[in-house]
């Protein structure tokens, strides 16, 4: 039995605990009861940011589990951490299998020094506060979780289902893992290499007939996409729809569909083992040359090291 413990601070943010269907799913996936989910938190009884009272186990010097994940607050700055849960955590930590930060649970992490020269991130909007008041952390803020060793932290609400699938996946394996996404209704489980922010959200359109015009470009990027096939879905003429679409999105038609397309191409580098000419092609790129002149003006990076970074990462 793998025992997994939630450190629920006082005013914790509830979706954390949303977290726990994925080992409620493995479980049932795996046929078996192989975790165990316990809240533990300093008082025993815990209020969530929204009112929710949780009745937990005390968290003492001798609670135990294999994963602790310590859950975030809405404003962490704003939030100490309560006298006496640092050194418990430091001590625990050393006896767990792993420990996890999920979302501004980080900043916990980071205050008893578990972050201590690890790769980290968090909700992207406390980010740079995180890195500014702990500067031994190397904090990756377009990350939705990394994986540092034992240690795990995650971007915020959905990026924390995204790390507990991940665990499933290392304890249990991949099958498992796209069982368990598949009964939550989980397109699939993103690598933690992925942005927190997708490109739909980025632009933003404010009208429906432009964001017709993006949902017919993500379902057709391995087609050319011209100005005068997206202004057809959008309903206007191309000169009507090359204005209205910098107006609504801030860049221009093939500015966002470049930025579409290297979303794409990136989820599927991170995520299969696709040749980088099938990945190009698939994702609309002219080539593979196209794609990593793409990739170097996106990320800084060519395919080959986003595909490198990825398998680097549990």
């Amino acid at each position: 039995m793998h025992r997994v413990g939630y450190l629920l601070p006082e005013g914790f943010q509830v979706m954390g605990l949303g977290t726990q269907a994925v080992f409620e799913f493995a479980n049932l996936v795996a046929g078996e009861p192989f975790y165990e989910v316990e809240n533990y938190a300093l008082g025993g009884t815990v209020r969530a940011s929204t009112g929710l009272t949780v009745q937990a186990r005390a968290f003492t010097a001798r609670s135990q589990a294999d994963t602790w994940l310590v859950a975030g607050v809405i404003s962490p700055l704003d939030t100490p951490v309560a006298s006496g849960l640092l050194p418990r955590l430091r001590k625990l930590a050393t006896r767990a299998r792993r420990v996890a930060g999920l979302c501004t649970g980080a900043f916990v992490l980071a205050e008893a020094g578990l972050l201590d020269g690890r790769r980290a991130t968090t909700h992207w909007y406390w980010a740079e506060a995180l890195q500014q008041r702990h500067p031994g952390v190397q904090v990756e803020a377009d990350r939705i979780y990394i994986a540092d060793g034992a240690v795990w932290t995650s971007a915020g609400m959905t990026a924390e289902l995204d790390l507990a699938l991940a665990m499933v996946e290392k304890d249990l394996g991949a099958e498992t893992a796209r069982s368990v996404a598949h009964r939550l209704v989980m397109h699939q489980r993103r690598s933690g290499g992925q942005s927190q922010h997708s490109e739909m959200l980025r632009l933003a359109p404010k009208s429906d007939r432009i964001q017709r015009a993006l949902e017919h470009a993500r379902r057709h990027l391995a087609q050319p996409l011209s100005v005068e096939e997206l202004a057809g879905a959008a309903r206007l003429s191309p000169r009507q729809f090359s204005r209205v679409f910098t107006a609504e999105t801030g860049q221009s038609p093939a500015k966002a569909i470049e930025g579409l397309r290297l979303e794409a191409a990136r989820l599927m580098i991170e995520s299969s083992r696709h040749p980088l000419e099938v990945v190009a092609r698939e994702s609309g790129f002219r080539d593979r040359r196209h794609m990593r002149e793409a990739f170097m003006r996106g990320f800084g990076l060519p395919p080959q090291a986003v595909r490198r970074e990825a398998r680097a990462t549990p």
